[in-house]
């Protein structure tokens, strides 16, 4: 005599399973929607204008030029600033970018009356007012060398984010060092305030194109 079948009957489906896929299928529509929305009340008003950010680059210094005069920032107004930092004892670094500035103020002619080259030392206690006077002298006639106190000249290159420090030799003498600095050029407006830096292996002919371009202005 042949057992009856003992399969269990199959269970119905669960209606949560359905309802569960079709609130998640809700949630992502609205979420579109909302994405969508927000994209279109944005595009309404034209375009988004790009953040402004100022850097903080410059600021107030006071120093004493290659003629032993006292100046400050103040008294380069109303003209563009090429502000670069090194010493007098530079091996290579320092004339290279010095040669630079020099051929891009000579390829602007008589524009670069609007540009003051500055050359500030990073080595004050050799660098003296003197020294500084017969240095700038192989470069462009309008440089100008500021030098000053350690305590000055570490003021003005924090607000220039310009970084030094002695390198020296072990058992060198204590003046015979070398100082590790920041290559940078920086490029301040007639208002002081920061417009751009060149980097050490900048070419004149570009350094001259970015002036030109905003002397024209």
């Amino acid at each position: 005599m042949a057992s009856k079948s003992t399969k269990s009957p199959k269970s119905p489906k669960s209606p949560k399973s359905t309802g569960g896929a079709f609130a998640i299928l809700g949630a992502l529509l609205v979420a579109l929607g909302l994405g969508l929305g927000i994209r279109y009340a944005f595009l309404d008003k034209g375009p988004i204008e790009p953040l402004k950010i100022e850097v903080k680059i410059g600021g107030p210094f006071d120093l004493v030029d290659h003629n032993g005069r006292t100046v400050t920032d103040e008294t380069y107004r109303g003209r563009y600033l090429l502000v670069y930092f090194g010493y007098i004892y530079c091996p290579d670094v320092c004339p290279t970018g010095l040669q630079t500035i020099t051929e891009a103020l000579n390829k602007l002619g008589d524009k670069a009356q609007a540009v003051q080259p500055i050359f500030v030392s990073v080595d004050p206690e050799r660098d003296t007012v003197a020294q500084m006077a017969a240095y700038v002298k192989s470069f462009h006639p309008s440089l100008i060398g500021l030098t000053g106190a350690p305590e000055q000249v570490m003021a003005t290159a924090r607000a220039y984010r310009v970084y030094y420090a002695k390198v020296k030799k072990e058992g060198a003498a204590p003046n015979e060092y070398l100082v590790d600095h920041s290559a940078v050029i920086y490029l301040m407006g007639p208002d002081g305030r920061y417009i751009q830096h060149f980097s050490h292996s900048v070419e004149a002919e570009e350094m001259a194109r970015a002036l030109e371009r905003h002397i024209d202005k």
